[in-house]
């Protein structure tokens, strides 16, 4: 298992004010989200095939 810390990264939607951002780091097999107003709070965690289903759907396409 890794022990390094994810890297997080934020929508260059989200805007300069940081507020209602949404962020999310690879990690392993997994995919966390977490908000970035409350980092300290444990992350949701989702497999790399929920994300990559979300952001399809997200982005107006089919699955």
């Amino acid at each position: 298992m890794s022990t390094r810390e994810p890297v997080w990264l934020r929508s260059s939607y989200s805007g300069s004010s940081g507020d209602n951002c949404v962020e999310v780091a690879a990690h392993q097999a997994t995919v966390l989200i977490r908000d970035s107003k409350c980092t300290q709070k444990r992350p949701l965690s989702v497999s790399l095939a929920a994300w990559s289903a979300f952001t399809t759907l997200a982005a107006g396409s089919t699955v």
